[in-house]
């Protein structure tokens, strides 16, 4: 990790705590402002708000002095303070007016101040409960705007620290090989494949892959195949087969051919798809009688070897049978009878 990376996790992680602060403090303030707090004027009467009193009983509260409560009519304690006070109102903190005293022998007088009392008390709490509730409105979407920045700034720093990956995708294979391109449009010299055209009888040799018991069955890629096509100069031409010619640069007498081997059988070469396909085995062969037979077989079972030692893979003969060297020296004395 940079410094700079763990810079940017310092951040924000220190605006996480400040909003998670915040929102601590905002819920402690909303529970203190739900606490009923309960006032006294400086004469000990309890200054009652106004969702919590009973309209209709109003005149008859009970007296509370100091925190103790006088149940029944006698007021004569409140009588004296009313006769050296004529003051009806005493104005109280958190812009709420005390309950007037009831001055002695005016009922009407008191009634009035009573009921005026009453309509100042309303306003003032319904200012009061007004200005509370704008409070707390404020400090919840302020509150919500600094949880979505500290997150937004952590979201932020989180991508910051992921690291670049480059990915690249691997071409398909939909082109033709250029080893076919360049022989498809090239016209079939028939002296030149003489053999394959007049053929009388053939030499064949099957190469089969080699396959084990505790590995997935063995098959030979077209890609594979093309390769040692290439190395061993082999070349595109008659009847979509593969020939090897006298020359690696395709020019002399044809010697030997090649097919494939697929799941339907020994089939010739489709040029467009040999790159794609998969076979289970090739089959070479000479074509008799030839102009060079001696040549073009040593010349076939040469790279017949080399192919299959590069295919991992065993030559076979007509029957399926390895090829021993007895068989291959049979097979050269029959090859000779048709030398021409």
């Amino acid at each position: 990790m940079t410094v700079i990376q763990f810079i940017l996790v310092a951040i924000a992680a220190f605006i996480v705590f400040a909003g998670l602060f915040i929102v601590i403090r905002s819920v402690k303030r909303r529970q203190n402002a739900e606490t009923p707090l309960v006032r006294y004027d400086k004469n000990g009467i309890p200054i009652i708000p106004r969702h919590e009193r009973n309209i209709v009983d109003q005149p008859d509260l009970d007296d509370t002095v100091a925190g103790e409560t006088t149940i029944g009519p006698n007021r004569d304690y409140l009588n004296a303070i009313i006769e050296d006070e004529p003051s009806a109102e005493v104005p109280a903190s958190n812009n709420e007016t005390l309950a007037p005293s009831h001055p002695k022998n005016a009922n009407d007088e008191s009634g009035a101040d009573y009921a005026r009392w009453q309509t100042e008390q309303r306003r003032a709490d319904d200012t009061e409960f007004a200005s509370l509730a704008d409070e707390m409105r404020g400090d919840e979407q302020v509150n919500d705007e600094q949880e979505l920045d500290a997150f937004s700034s952590l979201v932020s720093a989180t991508d910051s620290l992921m690291p670049v990956i480059d990915t690249a995708e691997e071409p398909s294979f939909d082109d033709n090989s250029p080893i076919l391109d360049q022989h498809l449009l090239e016209p079939v010299d028939e002296a030149q494949n003489a053999p394959l055209l007049n053929a009388k009888d053939n030499i064949n040799i099957t190469i089969l892959p080699n396959q084990y018991r505790d590995r997935p069955y063995n098959i030979i890629r077209g890609r594979d195949l093309l390769a040692l096509i290439d190395k061993y100069g082999l070349r595109f031409g008659a009847m979509n087969m593969f020939h090897r010619y006298e020359q690696k640069d395709g020019t002399g007498m044809l010697w030997f051919s090649m097919m494939g081997i697929t799941d339907s059988g020994i089939a010739p070469f489709d040029p467009h798809s040999v790159a794609t396909n998969t076979y289970n085995g090739i089959v070479v062969f000479l074509s008799l009688p030839h102009p060079q037979a001696l040549r073009s077989f040593d010349s076939m079972m040469s790279i017949a070897y080399m192919m299959a030692n590069d295919l991992d893979a065993v030559m076979l003969d007509e029957n399926n049978e390895p090829i021993t060297p007895e068989y291959k020296q049979q097979l050269r004395n029959q090859v000779r009878d048709y030398d021409l």
